[in-house]
């Protein structure tokens, strides 16, 4: 009989909190941040195992990035091929990675931001560290394996690395609700630092410092706040200030030029290309006129960025502006997050190293003991090769005399003769008295005679002289922390003198870049827009001796100050926000701009109802008319705002903005149906409201009838317009009150 189905009543918001605590832990663990043991990330490890399985060293030929990606999704890692193929190529770029873990062949992309190679153009195999010091001790049983996500396959559950690679390759990476992100470090000097912490585990981190001043970037740089690290490396957060490196160099006619040679580590890749454009901006809104070409030769020897300076430029005042609005000068946030027994934690720079070195204290453990372990059953075997050799007569009459290997081996380990024949009854009661063990009995069965030969034993009795000393050895490694503390020295001794390097970042204290801004000359400029909403700016003696043409051409023209704000008020009933100062200012035949470069007003969505300056609408009204015959004045001052967008008035759903204009109290409104109707009435019957409100009703229309125009009078206007074939004489239009229907023509 089946057992009936059990309904389980559980409140949802625990289901979901339980849930989705359990979805961030697993993102957390394993996939997003390093543990602090290895500095690895999973599908880092996963990718660097594989590699190692297949068998792809340093010392062998390259194999195709595809067949590793392969490989390692279908065993280890089943995410995607793309984070795995990702991960691979930033462990093979140097200009990310101090310590760079796999050797790429092919293009594995540039420091300027190009992509790498599609994975079957792309070769691989590990870097001669990697397998020295993040895999060679596998074999050793120095860490634990776990099964794979379908338990058909072992994967390290961490590898024995024998380096601080958390702090040597730093680390980034997203979560759920946190956020890794650790500098790289110079190998030599975080190995000084492991070593100082293994002689005195009491050490601080203003004394850690001596040894690791601060991070080191591959692409070097200059760090400008050298008294903020160590609060930076007490508490594993903070901002590392880092700029880089410009030169000024002499060319021919007396000029200079600036060069970059090393970048912020921030300004990797599609940032480069960035600050170009920005170089490009502070010419262009004439920030400066020092600058008159900026060029990029940087190629596979190194960061060249060439800016060339007018003669007699002050190179020391432009690279302050460099500094100050690019980001040649940048900020690398620190946060020191990583997987400690299972849980994310936030930790300083001597706490890491906590870990890392009592991490190479399980693997020393764990190693020496395997090798012991090895040693005394190599001990084992050879004493019975000894003690066979000193019999091996009888030996031979035992195998000779037997009739099958286990009545051999039964003889040798338990001194059992039955079934075995003898030549004499001293050799059989010789035979009894044997007692070899298991592993000595197989050992002897499978020796050979050429064992027998003088030199052989010599060279038997010399490896049981050196099994014993490695016995010794090992359990006195074994029996002494400061014994194993000298070998894990030793072994991070050799690693920095074969792979340390130079520090490439210096550490500094420096200023903050100033400029001395210029302060802008105030000048009265036309704003000359034409029908395609491009704006140029000229100064008013360009604009009088070209009048005739810039009234011809243009569809608007505003007279005001450089300094202005122009406001675009659009039938969405948005106000856009456009600084004259952003709009290029040159001669009358230069070209303009589009307005979307230089707001958010977007042409393929709203259309321009009214453009004025800012500064000269505080003292007036301003009239808003939509489709549906909504009126409503507003105080000018209202739109005195800092927002680049923001509402310039409330419209009904289905309705937008028709007219907007500047208006005065004795001005008359004309509204114009798509039915033909006019009305006609006072600016002072329309009521003045706040921009958040819709308005009131201007004209009364019918279902389905809507507002075509809504026109302006000053006192002695005489506009006519045409409907049809009537003409019809706007400001002879009998005033009426708001809110009626109108006349129709």
């Amino acid at each position: 009989m089946a057992t009936p189905d059990r309904l389980l009543h559980l409140e949802y918001s625990e289901v979901m909190q339980k849930s989705y605590i359990d979805y961030a832990m697993s993102v957390i663990v394993s996939r997003a941040l390093p543990d602090v043991r290895d500095g690895l990330k999973p599908v880092q490890r996963r990718t660097l195992y594989d590699m190692y399985e297949l068998g792809i060293r340093y010392d062998k030929p390259f194999r195709k990035s595809a067949r590793i990606v392969g490989d390692t999704m279908g065993k280890y890692h089943p995410h995607g091929d793309s984070s795995i193929y990702d991960a691979l190529v930033v462990m093979a770029q140097d200009f990310k990675k101090e310590l760079p873990l796999v050797d790429g062949h092919g293009n594995f992309g540039s420091i300027e931001g190009d992509g790498a190679a599609a994975m079957r153009y792309t070769e691989a195999r590990l870097q001669k560290i990697t397998q020295e010091a993040f895999l060679g001790d596998l074999d050793k049983d120095v860490i634990d394996f776990v099964p794979n996500f379908d338990e058909t396959e072992k994967e390290p559950e961490v590898l024995p690395v024998k380096i601080p690679n958390l702090l040597v390759n730093g680390a980034d990476g997203i979560a759920v609700g946190m956020v890794t992100s650790i500098p790289p470090h110079n190998l030599s000097e975080v190995i000084d630092g492991v070593i100082a912490y293994m002689k005195n585990p009491d050490i601080n981190t203003a004394e850690m410092m001596e040894y690791i001043p601060g991070p080191d970037f591959p692409t070097g740089g200059i760090v400008t706040n050298k008294d903020e690290l160590l609060q930076v490396y007490s508490t594993g957060e903070g901002k590392i200030k880092i700029r880089g490196k410009v030169e000024v160099e002499k060319v021919k006619g007396g000029k200079e030029q600036l060069v970059v040679t090393e970048i912020p580590y921030p300004m990797i890749g599609q940032n480069i290309g960035k600050f170009l454009l920005d170089t490009y901006a502070l010419v262009e809104n004439h920030s400066t006129n020092d600058i008159t070409d900026i060029s990029n030769q940087s190629s596979k020897e190194g960061i060249r960025i060439v800016i060339e300076l007018k003669k007699g430029a002050n190179a020391e005042a432009v690279k302050n502006l460099l500094l100050k609005k690019t980001r040649l000068e940048d900020t690398f946030g620190v946060n020191m997050l990583a997987v400690v027994d299972g849980r994310p934690e936030t930790m300083g720079i001597v706490p890491i190293i906590r870990h890392h070195v009592n991490f190479q204290y399980e693997l020393c453990t764990r190693k020496y003991n395997y090798l012991l372990k090895k040693e005394e059953e190599k001990k084992e075997i050879q004493e019975g090769l000894i003690k066979a050799v000193d019999c091996i007569d009888l030996i031979i009459e035992i195998l000779r005399g037997s009739k099958d290997v286990k009545m051999a081996k039964d003889c040798l380990v338990l001194g059992i003769t039955d079934g075995v024949k003898f030549k004499s009854k001293e050799s059989e009661t010789d035979a009894k008295s044997l007692h070899f063990t298991e592993r000595q009995a197989d050992a002897i069965l499978q020796m050979r005679l050429q064992k027998l030969i003088g030199l052989e034993l010599d060279q038997l009795y010399k490896e049981n002289d050196e099994t014993l000393a490695n016995i010794i050895e090992y359990n006195d490694i074994l029996g002494s922390r400061s014994k194993m503390a000298k070998v894990i020295i030793k072994e991070l001794e050799k690693i920095k003198k074969e792979y340390g390097r130079e520090r490439r970042t210096r550490i500094d204290n420096m200023e903050e870049a100033v400029v001395e801004e210029k302060p802008i000359e105030v000048i009265d400029v036309a704003v000359l827009l034409d029908r395609f909403a491009y704006g140029r700016v000229i100064d008013m003696p360009t604009y009088e001796r070209n009048k005739d043409a810039a009234i011809e051409e243009s569809k608007k023209i505003i007279f005001c100050k450089n300094t202005d704000r122009l406001g675009i008020f659009t039938s969405t009933g948005q106000m856009h926000i456009v600084k004259v100062l952003d709009l290029p200012m040159g001669k009358f035949r230069d070209k303009g701009h589009p307005l979307d470069n230089h707001s958010n007003f977007d042409a393929s969505k709203e259309q321009i109802c009214m453009i004025e300056p800012i500064e000269g609408m505080k003292e007036k009204k301003v009239l808003f008319g939509t489709k549906t015959g909504m009126l409503k004045l507003v105080a000018g001052e209202e739109f005195d705002v800092v927002r680049r967008t923001s509402a310039a008035t409330k419209l009904a759903d289905g309705d937008e903005v028709l007219n907007v204009n500047i208006v005065g109290e004795e001005d008359t409104v004309v509204l114009q149906s798509d039915k033909g109707f006019f009305l006609r009435m006072q600016v002072r019957d329309i009521p003045e409201k706040k921009k958040a409100a819709i308005g009131v009703r201007g004209m009364k229309v019918t279902k389905g009838e809507t507002l075509t125009d809504i026109y302006v009078l000053k006192p002695g206007d005489a506009p006519c317009i045409k409907v049809g074939n009537n003409e019809v004489h706007l400001e002879r239009l009998r005033i009426a009150n708001r809110d009626t229907r109108g006349v129709k023509h």
